[in-house]
């Protein structure tokens, strides 16, 4: 299914327009999916949202206005935050009419069904910020929600990204892997770029090595369907610079600090709304 909202009356409200939900907005309106007057973004203090509004989206520091003009309600909130998000806009939510995305972690959709006291559908999805410029790897999973929901929500974020779907349990850990993996693999860029300065590139020659490298790399995987160690096998030779480098790394805890970190946020994503 191809989606285009530009000419409907459909309408959608963001609730907690930061980083992520500023992203998602931009990737929607770059993607043609919809226009900007039909996003509406709230942020408590909504002077921070001016340029936006300068480009014609919606802003706003009143969620339930917002929920009352919206068909979508996307929560993109701190788990902190949310409890009192959803105080706020529950008397105006109609399981007949909305649909909510939530993008918050470690915040189960019967979590939001319990809070707000109605049996709304909600979908939970975990983008991360390459979400604005159409490169988010996206999860995707509900409880209760239909197919036809379930197909929205994908075609809404397929098209600023790739969208997988899983199964709910699995949601915090998509948060580890793909939201916090985005800064996993940029402080690995970082630590190769950081590597090539001390080896004799100047350092802004260095960066654009490392990145365009990292992404040559990921496309090898994507575009060829092929397995890491499959295209390390092809770098390597015997006694060769590549294999000595790559073991080096390991011996000092390369792919084991990785793996460690990734467990670790996983965890702290499983607590983040209980603690608050």
């Amino acid at each position: 299914m191809i989606f285009s909202m530009r000419n409907s009356t459909t309408q959608i409200a963001i609730l907690g327009s930061g980083n992520i939900g500023i992203a998602l907005a931009k990737g929607l309106v770059k993607a043609e999916i919809f226009d900007p007057a039909q996003i509406t973004l709230t942020r408590r203090n909504s002077a921070a949202l001016a340029p936006l509004a300068q480009d014609g989206y919606a802003t706003s520091s009143d969620n339930l206005a917002a929920v009352e003009q919206a068909d979508i309600i996307v929560l993109a909130v701190l788990p902190q935050q949310l409890n009192k998000v959803l105080d706020g806009i529950k008397a105006s939510i109609n399981p007949d009419k909305h649909l909510i995305i939530s993008v918050i972690s470690g915040v189960s959709c019967q979590d939001i069904r319990q809070e707000v006291g109605v049996a709304v559908p909600v979908v939970r999805a975990m983008p991360n910020t390459a979400i604005s410029i159409g490169q988010s790897m996206t999860c995707v999973a509900s409880d209760c929600a239909s197919e036809e929901q379930m197909t929205l929500v994908e075609g809404l974020f397929n098209t600023v990204g790739s969208t997988i779907r899983i199964n709910e349990e699995l949601m915090t850990s998509a948060t580890a892997l793909c939201a916090c993996g985005i800064a996993f693999f940029l402080r690995s860029i970082r630590a190769a770029s950081q590597g090539g300065t001390e080896i004799g590139f100047h350092a802004h020659d260095a960066l654009k090595m490392a990145a365009q490298t990292a992404k040559g790399a990921a496309d090898l995987l994507l575009q060829l369907a092929s397995h890491p160690e499959q295209e390390i096998d092809k770098v390597t030779s015997p006694k060769g610079c590549t294999i000595a480098g790559l073991n080096e790394m390991e011996h000092n805890g390369f792919s084991s600090a990785m793996i460690k970190g990734i467990k670790l946020s996983a965890e702290k994503a499983g607590t983040l709304y209980k603690e608050g």
